[in-house]
């Protein structure tokens, strides 16, 4: 991104303030605009949330204040709030729609499309829907499940019923492993006695590799790769492990 290449910033404000939160930093919006605007003509920069109907005070409203008043258009959507089964305060809402619109809207007017999501976008269907200017893209994901030996048998189950087992399907294949070993090692179905057993414990034995839980039941393994929206070798734009 060089020169006077017209540029478009799409960010997922809940995607984006969940990973920084997780990662234990915050953004600076300012100096964020600015390095956008050094690599060229920043057209636009959205920022995209939902925002909770009726609520008195929200703690992102000065955040978005902010934004609206230094060089971002704020986008928002009404979320629906509603309580589940278990007597959980929830809210449900996405801006995944909004985001699209707007970036099909901008394709055939700017050179480049910097996207702030969440994984997604961890689907073929990323580039049905984007076509060739997906290509280049960059992403970070576990690795690829589907390559391990260990994923063989099922992987093959899934395609004899003509499904792929992409992005998470594995990973949540491996958390019911990991929940059946735990019950059994505990003998009991209680979730306490059952993540218990499986703190400090012996790895577990799943889809995506041997699993294993320190004693405060974080995994010990989390790992995570780089990818590139590219053409394979089968001509198909799609996420390739770098």
């Amino acid at each position: 991104m060089i020169g006077q290449e017209k540029i478009a910033l799409l960010i997922d404000g809940a995607n984006l303030y969940s990973a920084t939160k997780a990662l234990g930093f915050d953004i600076d919006y300012k100096r964020l605009l600015k390095e956008f605007q050094s690599r060229g003509y920043l057209l636009r920069a959205f920022y995209y949330t939902t925002i909770i109907e009726d609520q008195e005070y929200s703690s992102i409203r000065p955040l978005l204040d902010w934004l609206d008043y230094n060089g971002y258009s704020v986008v928002t959507k009404i979320a629906r709030e509603f309580t589940d089964a278990q007597g959980r305060r929830r809210v449900r809402g996405s801006m995944d729609i909004e985001i699209a619109v707007d970036a099909m809207e901008l394709a055939g007017v700017v050179d480049h499309i910097v996207l702030f999501s969440g994984d997604g976008i961890t689907t073929d269907e990323f580039a049905t829907i984007g076509g060739p200017g997906v290509e280049g893209t960059l992403m970070t994901f576990p690795p690829d499940p589907q390559k391990r030996p260990e994923a063989a048998a099922v992987v093959q189950k899934f395609a004899a019923k003509n499904f792929k087992p992409e992005a998470y399907t594995l990973y949540s294949y491996a958390a019911v492993q990991v929940m059946a070993e735990g019950a059994k090692r505990a003998n009991s179905l209680d979730p306490k006695k059952v993540a218990e057993a499986l703190r400090g414990g012996a790895p577990v034995k799943t889809v995506i590799g041997d699993l294993a839980f320190d004693k405060k039941g974080d995994i010990t393994r989390p790992d995570y790769t780089m990818y590139t929206w590219k053409k394979g070798a089968d001509g198909k734009i799609t996420y390739i492990e770098n």
